[in-house]
Parts: C-alpha cells; sequence; structure tokens
C-alpha cells in the first residue's frame, strides 16, 4: 500500500554549513512528486536525509506517521522505502539478475546464519525472490539481459535494472534520483509512462528528484521547489514554472525584471 511520507522543519547542518532550512512538506499516499530547484539547492541532500544516509541536523521525517529521522537505510528498506541513485550502484562484475536480487535481502526468511546453512525455508525464498526478479526484468523490457553482465549494458539500461532492483524490495515509498539524467527523449517519454504504471499497479508513492521540466511537468501531481536549502514554494509544475520566485532562483533577478 502507498505510503504517507511527512517532513517537518527539517535542518541539516555540516559544521557551520547550512545544507537544509526548515523543511516541511507532506506527500499522500499514491502521489507523485517531484522535487526540483536549482544546483546547489539541497535536493540530493534531501534525499539523502530520507533514505537514511545523512542524519538530519534537527526535524522529522515520518512514514505513515512512524519517525524514521536517522535509521539507517535498511532499517527504512523495512519501513517500505527504495531508493535509486543518479549515477546507478550497479555491481559491474555481476550479472543483471544478481544485482536486481539485491533488492530482496530484506524479504529473505531467516538471517545470515540460516542463509549460510541453506535451510529448505531458505531455500524456498531465495527460489520465489528469484523468479519475482525474473518476471520484473520481463515487465521492464530487460528480460533478454538477465544473464549478461552488468558492465556489458548502456547507462540507460543500468537506470533499469537499478530501477528493477528497487521494485524487488516492493516499496511502498520510491525515490527516483534524476531518472532521466542521460537519457534520450524516447527514453524519457518511456520513462514517464513506466513511473505512472507503477505507482499505478503497484500503488507505490513516488518523489522524483529532477532537472527535466518536461518530464516534470508530464509525470507529477505536486513539485516542491527548493532553493539554497530552504522550501521556495510547492504547487503544481505549471504554477511553480510561472513563479516569480523560482524564475530567479534558475535564471536570476534580471529574467524576473525582463519578464515584469
Amino acid at each position: 500500500m502507498a505510503a504517507q511520507l511527512t517532513l517537518h522543519d527539517l535542518n541539516l547542518r555540516f559544521g557551520g554549513i547550512t545544507v537544509l532550512e526548515d523543511v516541511s512538506f507532506q506527500v499522500e499516499p499514491g502521489q507523485i512528486l517531484g522535487l526540483v530547484g536549482p544546483n546547489g539547492a539541497g535536493k540530493t541532500s534531501l534525499f539523502n536525509c530520507i533514505s537514511g544516509h545523512y542524519r538530519p541536523t534537527s526535524g522529522t521525517i515520518a512514514i505513515d506517521g512512524n519517525a524514521v529521522e536517522g535509521n539507517a537505510p535498511a532499517t527504512l528498506a523495512a519501513h517500505g522505502l527504495a531508493r535509486t541513485f543518479q549515477h546507478p550502484a550497479l555491481q559491474l562484475e555481476a550479472t543483471v539478475l544478481e544485482n536486481v536480487l539485491l533488492g530482496a535481502h530484506t524479504r529473505l526468511p531467516g538471517g545470515p546464519l540460516q542463509w549460510g546453512m541453506r535451510l529448505p525455508r531458505t531455500v524456498r525464498g531465495e527460489r520465489a525472490r528469484r523468479a519475482e526478479a525474473v518476471e520484473l526484468l520481463e515487465r521492464h523490457g530487460l528480460g533478454w539481459a538477465t544473464k549478461m553482465r552488468a558492465d556489458e549494458l548502456s547507462h540507460g539500461l543500468h537506470k533499469g535494472v537499478e530501477l528493477c532492483r528497487a521494485l524487488l524490495s516492493r516499496p511502498s515509498l520510491l525515490l527516483l534520483d534524476e531518472p532521466a539524467a542521460g537519457l534520450p527523449h524516447a527514453e524519457v517519454e518511456h520513462l514517464i509512462t513506466t513511473v505512472r504504471r507503477i505507482r499505478d499497479e503497484d500503488d507505490i508513492t513516488v518523489i522524483v528528484v529532477e532537472h527535466n521540466m518536461g518530464l516534470i511537468s508530464a509525470l507529477t501531481d505536486r513539485v516542491v521547489v527548493l532553493d539554497h536549502g530552504r522550501k521556495l514554494m510547492e504547487g503544481t509544475a505549471a504554477q511553480a514554472q510561472s513563479d516569480p520566485r523560482v524564475i530567479e532562483a534558475y535564471l536570476g533577478k534580471d529574467a524576473t525584471d525582463d519578464a515584469a
């Protein structure tokens, strides 16, 4: 079931540098939210806080009302959170199937001792997850690459493999970090269709960090705009693109003066 994400007065500081300041917003179950802003706005740092790679200095992060700020990524996976990265983090010498199966680590029965002993229950669980992984790859047009090494595939296909890995964990909240980076136009159109289908068919809440405003406009229900670590505005993509504050943040004050 799609999750609700709530951020309240989130702050992140490194020494004397403020990276995020009093960021608050809520993503309702089943929404696709775009997180946008100019370079250096704090988008990836915010993602890192939500996904457990950074511990916020203060403030709260809640998934379905459960406070999760500061939890490790593995713990957050148990809360239904999965994430992809701008540069896919794959094991390049492993096969595509082996990479996708890494997404099942929270769903295997038992623990390291049972896994090492190859108990019947563990073996059955591994077989079931393998069948799911193959089905995901087929569903996303990558069934032909199951036995290939990851380093034999293109950057765009790496993104597809990483997405399948995230989906194998059966997330209720999916974070996509610049999924269109480096993709040609035709693949961006396919990505929009894919993310919509994931949201609708798998009942997942999706948050997208992306610079491609065409994708943001076509895909998202709402956007949150960050600038210098603060929330600048929240609304639809169309409202954001016509907001003088957003135009100034992206293009500078002269652009808003020219538009006036």
